[in-house]
């Protein structure tokens, strides 16, 4: 064998060498992109599914608060009028002073508990998130606040008659419900404030308070409210961040795909 088959033999064995190389490289990175396109599939399986199991719990919660309602104005609001009825009629028949004063007594509680109830019921069954737009609903849940008195509140509006889907507003009315609770309860606060506005393609809603704030970190996986709403805003296209520092106050802010 002369020397130039020799060399010849020894650019072809390279040849086939860089070949072999090539298509093992190139399988490797096929193999990881397949397996990357695949667990981003597998990632958006999980969260339609996700957001399908959120929309189907706010459906079931919203059918079982209407069923309570109905109950409540059917079965138990009948009962209390017959009751209230009762003691009018047992009132009148009765001519002894110190029984008629208790016997009024017990129909004023009965009647305060009748109107009671039939709030109650309408709050639960009218479709009040459906038929209002978030900023109606924000300033309701800001003007509760209000009537208090304890607190000064305000509540800047941007936006007005902005088109959310149920769930994205029931998501939102809740999440503020429950800042708002925290805020009054838990921060020995002053100053409650809020401001929702539009940037570019997203909803802005943050939310703020002077209290005596605490450590973030320290909450997480505590079982506290606001923290349980995270993944709730993220199903929704949302993000979600909580800054509080002890002696801080506390401030959320919620930004939206619209």
């Amino acid at each position: 064998m002369g020397e130039t088959e020799y060399i010849l033999i020894i650019i072809v064995f390279n040849v086939f060498l860089l070949a072999f190389i090539a298509a093992t490289v190139a399988f490797v990175v096929q193999y990881k992109n397949k397996k990357k396109e695949n667990l981003a599939n597998l990632q958006k399986q999980q969260i339609l599914h996700q957001q399908e199991l959120l929309a189907t719990q706010i459906e079931m919660q919203t059918q079982t608060m209407q069923h309570i309602g109905r109950e409540i104005h059917d079965n138990v609001g009948q009962k209390l009028t017959l009751a209230s009825l009762y003691a009018q009629q047992l009132a009148f028949e009765n001519k002894a002073p110190n029984i008629n004063d208790k016997i009024e007594s017990i129909s004023e509680i009965i009647n305060q508990s009748l109107t009671e109830l039939r709030y109650l019921s309408k709050s639960l069954t009218d479709n009040h998130i459906d038929d209002n737009d978030i900023d109606v609903l924000l300033k309701q849940e800001f003007a509760k606040i209000a009537e208090l008195k304890k607190y000064q509140v305000a509540l800047d509006l941007e936006i007005k008659d902005l088109p959310l889907p149920y769930e994205t507003k029931t998501v939102i009315l809740r999440i503020t419900q429950e800042f708002l609770q925290n805020s009054i309860k838990h921060a020995n606060c002053s100053k409650i404030m809020g401001k929702v506005s539009r940037l570019d393609q997203k909803l802005q809603i943050v939310l703020q308070d002077d209290g005596k704030g605490f450590e973030v970190e320290g909450h997480i996986g505590k079982g506290l409210g606001l923290m349980n709403m995270k993944k709730r805003i993220e199903l929704i296209g949302g993000s979600y961040v909580m800054q509080s520092e002890v002696g801080e106050g506390t401030k959320l802010t919620i930004e939206i795909l619209l």
